[in-house]
């Protein structure tokens, strides 16, 4: 169902600002500390953990789907899910299906490249600045969730100490951080495509929400704070929440033209 592109109509995702970058990264720590809450705490395995989050993430993104104007809050919870799903489904491809850190980041990262390029053969664009349709909709949220997944399997490989780079939950949120800061450079003072540097910037925050997660809620000999994944959690939505209601929430203007 197309929705108009005239010069006065809106998306029914958030602006691209510092707040939604923010909250952004908020959220993505939350999925961390929530889907190991889940998993690990509650004990009830990867699997398990996948279907309960996959059968919330379907429950708010019908709704999302189906909402016509941007709603901040239903927005923000939407991604919260796909965060939550995306850490124990990178953690079942890594670990129950035993292909590891490596293997599960390929495997992500090909079903990634895979949908942006289904969503811009299709469409003719990836910019958030054409969700006009239905089927835009559709191909930014598989989207999302596949960035959201590949972040945690890139961060586990990245900072556990017993993978290959083993460079510690410290070390992995600092090297994430640098990535940022590199695309921020670019958008800064080049003339790079403004979507291609926002999916970068969105693939990044993930790992680096996830460095950052487990920097707090990991045992103090493996590099963590040992924060409760409870109390993690808990103190993230708290934060959210409080950013969500508090900073200006716009909705992204549609571009009548494809970039």
């Amino acid at each position: 169902m197309p929705i108009s592109t005239s010069h006065n109509a809106f998306a029914k995702v958030p602006a691209v600002t510092l707040g939604f970058w923010i909250i952004k990264i908020l959220a993505t720590t939350l999925g961390e500390t929530a889907g190991d809450a889940v998993t690990m705490s509650m004990e009830l395995g990867y699997l398990a953990g996948t279907a309960i989050f996959a059968a919330l993430l379907a429950v708010m993104l019908t709704a999302q789907i189906r909402a016509t104007r941007f709603h901040p809050l239903l927005f923000w919870a939407v991604i919260v899910a796909t965060t939550t799903v995306g850490t124990t489904l990178a953690d079942l491809c890594d670990r129950s299906l035993d292909i590891g850190y490596l293997g599960g980041s390929a495997l992500l990262a090909a079903l990634l490249a895979a949908t942006l390029y289904g969503w811009h053969r299709t469409l003719g664009s990836v910019s958030i600045n054409r969700l006009d349709t239905r089927d835009a909709e559709v191909f930014y949220w598989i989207t999302i969730l596949f960035s959201q997944t590949l972040g945690t399997a890139l961060g586990d490989w990245v900072a556990d100490p017993d993978a290959c780079w083993g460079l510690g939950y410290g070390g992995g949120a600092v090297l994430f951080a640098a990535g940022l800061a590199a695309v921020i450079a670019l958008y800064l003072w080049t003339r790079t495509s403004r979507t291609a540097l926002f999916w970068a910037a969105f693939i990044l925050t993930r790992p680096l929400g996830a460095t950052v997660g487990d920097f707090l809620d990991k045992p103090v000999a493996a590099g963590g704070l040992a924060w409760s994944r409870y109390t993690a959690s808990g103190a993230l939505v708290a934060a959210m929440l409080l950013l969500v209601l508090l900073l200006p929430q716009r909705a992204e203007r549609l571009a009548p033209s494809r970039d």
